[in-house]
């Protein structure tokens, strides 16, 4: 089903992928600093920051449409909605350890795309209502 997309929905969206954007290039290049900084391993910063560049370029893709299907925008939910839950797993399993301020830029970073899920949710809603 197709939906009008709202402008809270499209403004969610950019800003989304902005952060993305901005958060995948610093891990991405900037690697070995983060990993000395918060005592975590470069390849996880650098492998993180490679898988958030697609899922940038289909969130500015998805702000240039006036009409979205709605699997497409739960999709990205679901997708930052993973993220989230990964993130805490990551630490929780001891997968990855950190000093303190790793374990709370995962954190931070986490609820960060937390609230871009529940942003996106709010704004299919706001959208739901002008359904074609």
């Amino acid at each position: 089903m197709q939906i009008t997309t709202s402008r809270f929905l499209r403004f969610t969206l950019r800003a989304d992928a902005a952060t993305c954007l901005a958060t995948g290039l610093l891990m991405m290049l900037g690697s070995t600093v983060l990993a000395g900084f918060f005592a975590m391993p470069p390849e996880l910063f650098r492998y993180a920051g490679m898988s958030l560049l697609p899922f940038t370029a289909f969130l500015v893709y998805m702000t240039t449409r006036q009409r979205l299907s709605r699997a497409a925008v739960w999709a990205v939910i679901a997708l930052n909605a993973l993220w989230t839950i990964d993130s805490f797993l990551i630490v929780a399993t001891g997968w990855v350890t950190a000093n303190q301020l790793g374990y709370g830029f995962v954190g931070a970073q986490a609820l960060g795309v937390a609230m871009f899920a529940g942003l996106e949710y709010v704004g299919l809603n706001k959208s739901a209502s002008a359904v074609l």
